[in-house]
């Protein structure tokens, strides 16, 4: 990376954190780009031309997971399959719940703060499933030029990306009811890890006992 490129991207994670600062002490909605601008010392323009909106402030850090992910399957070993790359990288993520998990309570009041604001807006509810859209997308299109047949990419990719969308949610329940961070962390880890072994093992089996469903049909 050139000299020119290191500088963009310093100043792209400085507005980036600037902005996660101001959202966590300020709200979402409270905080302008104009805000932004002048706590990072930039032009407005400036934060326009990394982040085309305020929502994309807001989920920088979504999107640099997307692209980490995309190359951590794109690095792995020669013959690795795919679903053991995305375990590996999944299962090592840290974050604020890891953080909240090893006793740092700002980190837990942070990653509540945050999931109430993304739940209270329809607009970083719409945002949050474009990305994810976005992220599906990106690694549907690697897997292609890995194994040359696009639909296939694209099913593995839903599947994966399902299991995270899928993780997302259930920190977002159980940070809003509530639960002990140790507790909820721990149960994200077993979570992920059975739904990974679902799909490594396939769904033949699933489930072991389907209930009985009667049908109306008066």
């Amino acid at each position: 990376m050139g000299l020119r490129e290191r500088k963009k991207e310093q100043t792209r994670q400085l507005i980036a954190d600037t902005a996660a600062r101001l959202f966590a002490d300020d709200g979402f909605d409270r905080v302008t780009v104009a805000d932004v601008a002048r706590e990072a010392q930039v032009a407005v323009a400036t934060v326009f031309n990394y982040f085309p909106t305020k929502e994309d402030l807001f989920y920088s850090r979504l999107d640099t997971f997307g692209a980490r992910l995309v190359e951590a399957i794109g690095q792995r070993e020669p013959g690795e399959p795919v679903l053991t790359a995305f375990r590996r990288h999944l299962m090592a993520a840290g974050g604020l719940l890891a953080r909240a998990e090893a006793g740092d309570r700002d980190a837990f009041d942070r990653l509540r703060a945050v999931n109430q604001t993304i739940a209270a807006s329809p607009a970083l509810l719409a945002r949050e499933r474009r990305a994810t859209a976005d992220h599906t997308e990106s690694l549907a299109a690697f897997l292609a030029t890995e194994a040359g047949d696009p639909f296939l990419a694209q099913v593995v990719a839903d599947a994966l990306m399902g299991v995270h969308r899928a993780l997302v949610d259930h920190v977002r329940r159980g940070v809003l009811a509530g639960d002990e961070p140790a507790r909820l962390a721990a149960d994200v880890r077993d979570r992920c890890a059975r739904a990974l072994d679902l799909l490594e093992h396939g769904l033949h089996a699933y489930p072991k006992e389907a209930p009985h469903v009667h049908l109306d049909q008066s």
